[in-house]
């Protein structure tokens, strides 16, 4: 699957990382509505180009998972300043995707 990064220079190999280290810098940089969104972008990091099947929850599973996801960064992340700004569709460059 990663056989094409063998055929590639130092240079090439350096330009790669520093791309990635962009794409996960971007992603670990969300915040705030942003950390619930889907992110095909990250995916789009990696030179397969695939259209990956997903499956979406029920909104009942749905709504629970994503109490159980606020809980967990309750526990991991208790020192995060909080906010109680709302989300905003037209502020957002995820919506309508």
């Amino acid at each position: 699957m990663d056989e094409d990064l063998i055929a590639k220079s130092r240079e090439e190999l350096i330009s790669e990382v520093k791309r990635l280290r962009e794409g996960v810098r971007k992603h670990r940089d969300s915040s705030m509505h942003e950390l619930c969104w889907h992110h095909p972008d990250l995916w789009a990091l990696l030179p397969e180009t695939i259209d990956p099947k997903i499956a979406v929850p029920e909104w009942p599973q749905f709504m629970r998972g994503c109490i159980k996801y606020r809980q967990s960064l309750d526990e991991q992340r208790p020192d995060a300043q909080r906010s109680e700004k709302e989300f905003d569709a037209q502020k957002s460059h995820h919506s309508g995707t």
